[in-house]
């Protein structure tokens, strides 16, 4: 737990403050999630290709890392330490392979599809953006949710509107990420992940935003059922890219595909703070 904890802080300013928010009892095991989905990101994104792994060789460490979680999770022992403590948490929340098969999925979508040379760029259409999606962020958001309601049972739509509110949130985070890493997944990795042409518009940028707006408000409204030791860290992410969120919508699509948008310090201190007061004065 304490690997998993070194991975969060060397990888995510935002996300690493917002967990610094959970209650004790959700803070390791949501770190465990993130490690876990960072190293298997990491493999796609360039690391075993700069390595020399061929397409095939990258492909089959995808697949024994994929193994190598699942025996963890069936036996509650890897000598991987990522794995291990993702492994206890999954063991601990229920967190099955209906979650964790659709994360390796989309990982797997990122493998390059030859091995000669800087791929075209590659588009998605909205059935693989969707699917894709799903399993890359929308069921992280899931997996949380299980770590924090895993002491409480949950009436039928109680847990319908929580799941839902996970996923939306899941999803407005990934198409966020999408259109601030614009440059560096077309120019780098050879992606466009947010239509089928090899360059969006500023149309395209206005319709993604107003869909991201819709997402974090659904993500927003269920923000109440959640348990209050989870809410503050919940709320604190939310507004984070929220507000990034916003900047994307000031920001013209010829700049996007040239700088990565960020939150300035400053920024984040309030909206950490501003998270954490909202959460102090309700009163369940």
């Amino acid at each position: 737990m304490r690997a998993s904890a070194v991975v969060i802080r060397s990888y995510s300013t935002s996300f690493g403050a917002a967990t610094r928010l959970l209650g004790a009892r959700h803070r390791g095991h949501v770190r465990n999630i993130y490690a876990l989905v960072r190293v298997a990101d990491e493999l796609v994104d360039g690391v075993t290709d700069g390595a020399g792994l061929s397409r095939g060789e990258q492909a089959d460490a995808l697949d024994r890392l994929e193994a190598e979680v699942m025996r963890a999770v069936g036996s509650g022992y890897s000598s991987d330490l990522i794995v291990h403590a993702f492994a206890q948490t999954a063991r601990a929340a229920g967190i099955a392979a209906a979650l964790i098969t659709p994360f390796f999925a989309s990982m797997r979508a990122d493998l390059p599809a030859t091995d000669d040379g800087a791929p075209a760029v590659r588009g998605f259409t909205a059935e693989q953006h969707g699917a894709y999606v799903y399993g890359s962020a929308e069921v992280i958001g899931l997996m949380c949710l299980h770590v924090f309601t895993r002491d409480r049972s949950l009436d039928a739509l109680e847990r319908h509107r929580l799941e839902r509110g996970a996923r939306s949130l899941g999803a407005a985070f990934q198409n966020i990420n999408f259109l601030r890493d614009l440059a560096d997944d077309t120019d780098r990795l050879g992606r466009n992940y947010l239509g089928t042409r090899d360059r969006l518009t500023d149309a395209d940028r206005v319709e993604w935003v107003r869909r991201i707006e819709a997402e974090l408000a659904d993500a927003r409204a269920v923000l109440p059922l959640l348990p209050k030791d989870a809410r503050a860290a919940v709320r604190c992410a939310l507004n984070l890219f929220a507000c990034l969120s916003n900047r994307i919508a000031r920001t013209s699509i010829d700049e996007l595909y040239a700088r990565r948008v960020r939150v300035p310090d400053w920024q984040k201190s309030q909206i950490i703070a501003r998270s954490i007061a909202r959460t102090a004065v309700e009163t369940r």
